[in-house]
């Protein structure tokens, strides 16, 4: 349920609604907006089903939420979250590019990559310092060490960060370089984990699993939202179908369903979405025309030799040409990069 109180409504009037809520052993979450608070109220459905507010000063009207994530949904925030990253807002008119190698791989990488995508509009760069990797003899990240050439590399360049935590416990050591913590896809529903992140003060991207359902994804981001993190960006990376000339089938349908079910922003991963370097471009112009709020693109000066992902990050040139092209896509849709 979440209770809608009146443009009117007092200081008092809305302790008052708070202090019922919580009289019955219920929890609240407050949404502030221009004209409107909105009290979300969380527990025992039993006890919200019996739960009458509207007689209650101050208060316009309750609405019953019938989906098990409330905080995430469009009826608990009907205006669209715009999420600050230290001055870079995702979520508002302007769409944020994220790019970079999957993998640091070495200073001279990070730094040459940085340099490109920086002069190209990209405000953020990604980079994995713990992969985690199907194969346990592949690559797995340079860790703390490639923690450190990733704040150090873009503070350079004036970008943030954007990078993936893998397990709990690391959490700290991540949330101390990066600007934006990333939780991979086989990590969209590590429970103990998303709990973990509602305690952490910097913005969470959260990958979409690799056979998860909307409905699945959005309750995962209520595991980040009900412990008291509102700030968590959606990124749809592709799911796993019968489908074998990509590597995942990158669904586009989600961003709409998205912006429909949520208030939270959404961006796009065509990178990983198809696997393949030649449909990375078209595929980003379709997520911007679809409604995603940024793209997360893989990036590196030298593919052939990639320690990670070589077939699917453009070069320099494919992305400056990327960037080029979505000036008008971004334009179409009322929007800017």
């Amino acid at each position: 349920m979440i209770v809608v109180m009146s443009p009117s409504a007092t200081k008092e009037n809305l302790d008052n609604v708070v202090k019922k809520i919580e009289s019955l052993n219920l929890r609240t979450h407050l949404s502030t907006g221009d004209e409107r608070t909105i009290v979300g109220v969380i527990g025992d459905k039993k006890i919200i089903a019996n739960l009458e507010m509207e007689m209650m000063d101050g208060v316009e009207k309750t609405v019953r939420i019938t989906e098990k994530y409330k905080l995430v949904s469009r009826e608990f925030d009907p205006a669209n979250s715009v999420i600050d990253v230290d001055g870079v807002k995702i979520g508002g008119n302007e769409i944020v590019v994220m790019a970079g190698p999957c993998a640091v791989e070495s200073a001279e990488q990070l730094h040459e990559t940085a340099k490109v995508v920086s002069a190209c509009g990209a405000k953020i760069l990604r980079g994995g310092a713990f992969k985690p990797r199907t194969s346990p003899y592949d690559f797995q990240g340079l860790g703390e060490e490639g923690l450190k050439l990733l704040r150090q590399t873009a503070d350079e360049f004036g970008m943030k960060v954007v990078t993936e935590i893998v397990e709990s416990g690391d959490i700290e050591l991540v949330e101390s370089y990066a600007d934006i913590l990333q939780v991979g896809a086989r990590n969209m529903q590590n429970f103990q984990m998303l709990k973990a992140l509602g305690k952490c003060k910097k913005p969470v991207m959260l990958k979409r699993g690799l056979s998860a359902t909307i409905a699945e994804w959005l309750n995962a981001a209520e595991y980040i939202l009900s412990g008291g993190n509102e700030k968590v960006i959606f990124c749809e990376r592709g799911i796993r179908t019968y489908e074998t000339y990509t590597r995942n089938t990158l669904d586009l349908s989600a961003v709409a369903a998205i912006k429909n079910l949520s208030h939270l922003p959404i961006i796009v991963d065509p990178s990983h979405g198809t696997g393949r370097r030649s449909m990375v471009a078209p595929m980003a112009k379709a997520a911007i025309a679809a409604g995603a709020d940024g793209l997360m693109i893989e990036v590196h000066p030298h593919p052939e030799v990639a320690l990670s992902d070589g077939n699917q990050s453009l070069t320099p040139a494919d992305f400056q040409a990327l960037m080029n092209d979505l000036n008008a896509i971004t334009a179409a849709v009322g929007k800017k990069i």
